[in-house]
């Protein structure tokens, strides 16, 4: 590819990102798109009136929400969307900073040498073939490998002190989190699974005398997880069709104000006042062990749910083995309530490792059968290739701006457009595989997402020259850096054009919100619906980590091999940076609290990327007949090794365990300040049970109603009972009025 596709490939992506980033600051400013733009706003407002009046202000494009979104604090993003968004927002800090390193090293120090590497008579530059900025100018046996094995070392070493001051803050950042957040009910309870049944009691029965005969000093009540009745369905049907009618009645109120006259119970009831009756039918089913439905549903329980009195307990028993027999009294720490993810309880346990085998097989299988749109794609960057496959369009490729989009930008975008089928996909694996928690299975479909995009995305691209590359990696794996070494540098043009389409495009497209604004169009504008949509969105970590951790491992890769992405890249880490800030600001409201456990991930897939640039720079070294080079390069490869096992074991268990240290004193705050009878209260109806499937926005979560859903009286009663009263008046006062009516006629 020449240098001039390459421009027009640029060119065509910055015209699309200006044109997106002015209709957002366009469109964010008409109301009936607030839903779109401000949706955890409304939420936690509690959907504040917004005047709908015009103003030519509106039309304008501004840049303000890039200057609310740079200026906000790190303290007030943690408050809002939690320590989660903060552990992605720090993900771009660490890239923006090292990749400004490696920029200034590689543009102003590699690339001239490799621009120069070779005596030959350079073109006018837009004419020049973008080879002759990559390490394959450089003749062998060149003393100016040695600029490279510094650069080298420069990036590593920075890279490696970057690391380690992020893993270090963010586990203060969690640590801090664990101690200083509200009570949760998740530290107290233990979700027990895989109950041996027994035919002479009850199974509520056989998990009492359980904890009570070995954990009795510690062991406060237990809740089993049972499958909906009908009456339970009743009462979730009636739960929603309360939220629907408080929603219209909030619309109401705040168009016309609200007269004391209009105040009832049915209006002054609290958003949760379904909810007790739910836990009240619960209680009453559980006490009443000679009903033969509630009997039958204990034989089909497939576990509970056990409440300690003290987070030191519960840990203690989520991690000790229960039984000589590893497969009864399975323990773990329970999510927090709103983490649960109850459809995935109802799975036997010994199907567990079944399921996960059987979606790591597909996953994998499904790895490579995406091998063939990925092949296409690179058949599109030949021209010759194309000219054969697609013989009508020979004339219009023979023009030179058709040949140079279709070369150069439209292949990235035939492989983005493919890749939105994988996400879907991977997060129904995450699912059929088991998670007892939202988290747990956003986590699982992040790593299968993230080795998904690393193969297909990177390695399939370099390796799809021919078929019997692909095979050589199988068959010669001691010639790997080698053959990364020969392919590499050949696909920088490629890989620079998907930092154009799959970055920068891309944040454009998030900010604007394509879909919802779509949707949100033909819901009010053609089907004239005026309902306030009721549910917001949680951030995507599934999508956008493994996303942004490809463009680190472009970066990483191609430093010194093809340095002329390392701008492309930097633009995108920048412009990411303002926009998550904003989404996550505004848009996406966090449903459930991962503490931060996506960091690890992180940091494991930045050090694979530093150990596979200095493999492909070992193969690099070796090639070209720099055994000196070469030498250094293993130096600092087993260096890096040593440094992630320090990492590793200074840091890694903070993300995966509690410490003793911490839950005692925490305990020990909680029993001197007297809370902890309270808690002990509150454990009893933390978890609630809801319909599998119900409750989910199509993002896959709802909002608490508590947080959405608000008093509109706030002087009105809070009682569940007092809604029945209410109800009851109101029928007898038209009872009444009608009987009068009667009367009055006869």
């Amino acid at each position: 590819m020449e240098f001039s596709a390459l421009l027009t490939s640029a060119g065509i992506n910055i015209a699309v990102c200006i044109l997106f980033l002015s209709l957002y600051s366009v469109l964010r400013k008409q109301p009936h798109n607030f839903g779109v733009y401000f949706g955890r706003r409304l939420a936690e407002e509690k959907f504040q009136r917004q005047d709908d009046y015009f103003s030519f202000e509106r039309l304008l494009p501004t840049a303000g929400w890039i200057v609310k979104a740079y200026w906000c604090t790190e303290e007030e993003i943690r408050q809002v969307a939690g320590l989660d968004s903060v552990v992605f927002l720090r993900l771009f800090i660490f890239s923006i900073r090292i990749f400004s390193i490696t920029s200034l090293v590689c543009v102003f120090g590699v690339l001239p040498v490799n621009y120069h590497g070779k005596e030959m008579t350079h073109n006018h530059i837009p004419a020049e073939s973008l080879n002759v900025f990559t390490i394959a100018n450089i003749i062998e046996e060149s003393r100016k490998l040695w600029v490279h094995c510094i650069a080298l070392y420069i990036i590593t070493i920075s890279a490696c002190i970057l690391l380690y001051n992020e893993y270090k803050y963010i586990s203060r950042k969690r640590l801090a989190h664990i101690t200083g957040s509200p009570p949760n009910p998740g530290h107290f309870t233990v979700l027990v699974r895989s109950i041996p049944k027994s035919d002479n009691e009850l199974l509520d029965d056989t998990i009492r005398n359980f904890f009570v005969n070995y954990h009795g000093s510690s062991y406060l009540s237990h809740q089993m997880i049972l499958r909906k009745g009908h009456f339970q369905r009743f009462v979730d049907r009636a739960e929603r069709a309360y939220r629907k009618f408080v929603r219209v009645r909030l619309s109401v109120s705040e168009r016309h104000g609200r007269s004391s006259m209009s105040r009832c119970g049915v209006c002054g009831v609290r958003a949760s006042s379904f909810q007790l009756y739910r836990n009240k039918f619960i209680e009453a089913k559980k006490a009443d062990l000679t009903n033969p439905e509630v009997v039958d549903a204990q034989k089909n329980c497939p576990g509970a749910l056990v409440f300690f009195k003290t987070r030191y307990a519960a840990v203690v028993a989520s991690r000790v083995l229960q039984s000589s027999n590893p497969m009864l009294w399975v323990t773990d720490l329970a999510p927090e309530p709103r983490d649960v993810y109850w459809s995935n309880l109802w799975i036997p346990y010994r199907q567990i490792w079944l399921r996960k085998l059987a979606t790591l097989a597909a996953s994998i299988v499904f790895m490579f059968v995406f091998i063939i749109p990925v092949a296409f794609v690179q058949s599109m960057m030949q021209l010759e290739q194309l000219k054969k496959m697609f013989p009508s369009f020979t004339g219009i490729l023979n023009k030179s701006f058709a040949a140079r989009v279709v070369t150069g930008y439209l292949p990235s975008v035939v492989l983005l457009l493919s890749l939105y089928t994988v996400p879907p996909l991977m997060m129904l694996f995450s699912s059929i595989e088991g998670s007892i928690s939202r988290s747990g299975r956003k986590r699982s479909a992040c790593l299968k997402i993230l080795f998904f995009t690393i193969w297909n995305v990177f390695f399939v691209n370099v390796l799809s020259g021919s078929v019997l590359n692909q095979l050589n990696v199988f068959t010669r794996p001691k010639d790997m850096p080698t053959m990364l070494a020969e392919l590499v540098p050949k696909q920088a043009t490629f890989f620079i054009t998907y930092v154009l389409t799959s970055g920068w495009a891309s944040l454009c497209s998030e900010i604007l919100q394509v879909y919802n604004l779509v949707y949100n169009f033909f819901s009010k504008c053609i089907c004239c619906c005026q309902q306030t949509t009721e549910y917001v969105y949680s951030f995507p970590y599934h999508t956008e980590v493994p996303k942004v951790l490809l463009f680190n491992l472009l970066g990483f890769t191609f430093a010194i091999m093809a340095p002329l992405i390392l701008p492309f890249l930097l633009v995108y880490f920048c412009l990411g940076y303002l926009v998550y800030r904003n989404q996550i600001l505004n848009v996406y409201y966090p449903k459930y609290e991962m503490g931060g456990k996506l960091w690890p991930i992180m940091h494991n897939t930045i050090v694979f990327s530093l150990v596979l640039m200095q493999v492909i720079a070992l193969g690099v070294f070796t090639i070209k007949n720099s055994p000196v080079a070469t030498g250094f390069t293993i130096l600092l490869l087993v260096g890096t090794i040593l440094f992630n096992e320090y990492c590793r074991h200074r840091f890694s268990r903070i993300f995966e365990a509690y410490s003793a240290q911490d839950v005692i004193e925490l305990d020990r705050d909680d029993e001197q300040s007297g809370r902890m009878q309270e808690i002990h209260q509150h454990l009893q109806d933390a978890y609630s049970q809801t319909p599998a499937g119900e409750g989910s926005s199509r993002s896959g979560g709802s909002v608490p109603i508590e947080l959405i859903l608000e008093d509109p009286a706030q002087d009105a009663s809070e009682s569940s009972q007092e809604l029945c009263d209410t109800v009851q008046e109101a029928s007898e006062a038209h009872e009444h009025i009608v009987e009068e009516g009667k009367a009055h006629s006869v």
